[in-house]
């Protein structure tokens, strides 16, 4: 599979932790596969792991709900 997942650094990692634990909303670019970039303002609220991935758990302003691969996430931001 050509799509295997890459870890995060632990800082990036902890980074986003931090977020979750504020409550901070992050401007949040990613790349899903084989897609053209998405960038959203989001509230991150857990980090989970499945199938050996780890990814993002957060909501949209309008409450909807995103599950993002973390070796998929070009940048992140505070806003």
């Amino acid at each position: 599979m050509s799509d295997n997942y890459k870890p995060v650094s632990c800082e990036i990692h902890s980074e986003y932790e931090l977020a979750i634990i504020r409550g901070q909303q992050l401007q949040i670019c990613w790349k899903p596969t084989k897609n053209k970039p998405i960038t959203e303002i989001l509230t991150p609220y857990n980090v989970v792991t499945h199938k050996g991935a780890e990814y993002l758990l957060a909501r949209t302003a309008n409450d909807e709900e995103k599950k993002i691969r973390l070796d998929k996430i070009i940048e992140a931001y505070p806003v």
